[in-house]
């Protein structure tokens, strides 16, 4: 069965890291590139992060940058998320999705997605 899974989130304060995984069962990440998006509490999905599969290049949302890195370990067949100095804006359920091409900020191009991971951000 082709599924992606996402680790399981958690509840930090303000400032506080969170590293979250996604892992690949059933097929290859090798040929894939992997964006990380974020559904925050009555807003819709949008793109955080993503790194290509073919040359390594990887973006950011601008909300995410210096703060936010993703990497990847394709012998584990895995994508990482390290998230630091969280805000409230983070708050979320986080998404890993798998493309078989470039990276993009469309849904549509995505082929694969993870069920979801709670991220929460208080004082």
């Amino acid at each position: 069965q082709l599924q992606l899974v996402e680790s399981r989130g958690g509840s930090v304060q303000p400032g506080g890291s969170l590293r979250l995984s996604c892992a690949a069962s059933g097929f290859n990440l090798d040929f894939y590139a992997i964006g990380w998006f974020r559904q925050a509490p009555g807003k819709e999905r949008k793109g955080v992060a993503c790194i290509s599969s073919y040359d390594g290049d990887i973006y950011y949302q601008d909300s995410v940058k210096g703060r936010f890195s993703i990497s990847r370990d394709n012998a584990k067949n895995m994508v990482y998320l390290e998230m630091n100095s969280l805000k409230s804006e983070d708050i979320g359920v986080y998404y890993c999705a798998a493309n078989r091409g470039l990276c993009s900020e469309a849904e549509r191009s995505y082929d694969y997605w993870g069920q979801g991971t709670q991220v929460t951000v208080s004082s």
